[in-house]
């Protein structure tokens, strides 16, 4: 037993020198204060913050380090002021946070109530003001505005785009509503903008709906076919997501059909020179109608007036 002791004692210094080099545990590094910027925070979701101006009814909470009778939640009333202990009422809308937290400090400092005032000011609830996400999103609505969030942020909290996203984005920011933000998503897979812009309370954004090509007749998959990213398709492109013309179509007298201020607009299309490389390919307009007639058939028994229906009602693919 006693030579059990002994070799415990050897061991036991040399363990703890061991464990004296080995870094601190995720637990102890989560005491460390968070830092407001850090991008990992981004994953714990939508948080309150501090990100847009301050209106009538947010609810504001406010920290003086040290002086907890001078803290506590404030409501913003309807006249954009609120009751600050000792100070009186003091008008914040308009304010960002860190402006009120500012203010607050001055006023404190001013009326000689705290020599060095720490004041920390943190928007818990945004009343009146959301962030409107319409269009073509599988969720729109008007979602709460907590914290500093971008547009990627707002289009996932929207469900993501539908098939019939385009490639455009109108961002109206509350500052400065005449001026709005158009923002380009890429042509990946998974669309993403360019670039993502900073989303405060108050603010729209709004997806554009892409144009869509109807090809019709003796093709082997008609139907309706969303714009590429780009913002255009051709004759060969809508051909080939129509999986080609069957062998029965008359290819030389293709018809496309376009919606003109003057009506209904009929462009015939050679498509068998241009598959043959002996014509031009054309770009399509959003809401063309490429007609392929079938062979020994006229084109003339298929009216603009019969082929709008079949256009109208006609399944849309999505573009792989």
């Amino acid at each position: 037993m006693r030579q059990l002791f002994n070799r415990y004692v050897r061991v036991f210094p040399a363990v703890l020198f061991v464990l004296t080099l080995l870094p601190p545990s995720r637990g102890a590094q989560g005491q460390k204060p968070s830092d407001a910027g850090s991008v990992g925070s981004a994953s714990a979701g939508f948080g309150s913050g501090a990100a847009g101006p301050i209106g009538a009814g947010d609810l504001v909470e406010m920290s003086v380090f040290d002086t907890p009778e001078l803290s506590g939640k404030l409501r913003v009333n309807n006249s954009g002021d609120i009751i600050l202990p000792l100070v009186g009422s003091i008008h914040v809308a308009g304010l960002t946070a860190d402006a009120m937290q500012s203010l607050i400090r001055k006023k404190f400092i001013d009326g000689k109530y705290v020599k060095d005032p720490q004041v920390t000011v943190f928007v818990t609830e945004y009343a009146t003001q959301g962030v409107s996400v319409l269009g073509e999103v599988k969720t729109p609505g008007i979602y709460p505005a907590f914290g500093t969030h971008n547009l990627v942020d707002y289009i996932s909290l929207a469900g993501g785009l539908t098939p019939l996203a385009g490639s455009n984005i109108t961002i109206t920011h509350v500052s400065h509503p005449d001026d709005p933000e158009h923002v380009k998503i890429s042509s990946s897979a998974a669309s993403r903008p360019l670039n993502n812009p900073e989303i405060v309370p108050g603010d729209s954004i709004f997806v554009e709906k892409t144009g869509l090509i109807y090809v019709i007749g003796d093709v082997v998959r008609p139907g309706g076919f969303p714009m590429d990213h780009d913002d255009h398709l051709t004759i060969l492109q809508a051909i080939a997501l129509a999986q080609g013309t069957t062998y029965t179509s008359k290819q030389g007298s293709t018809i496309i059909i376009r919606t003109t201020p003057k009506g209904h607009e009929e462009i015939p299309v050679d498509l068998k020179k241009i598959l043959e490389a002996k014509a031009l390919d054309q770009l399509l307009q959003d809401n063309d109608i490429l007609y392929v007639p079938q062979s020994g058939t006229k084109v003339a028994l298929k009216s603009v007036g019969t082929l709008l229906p079949i256009a109208a009602n006609a399944t849309i693919y999505r573009i792989p």
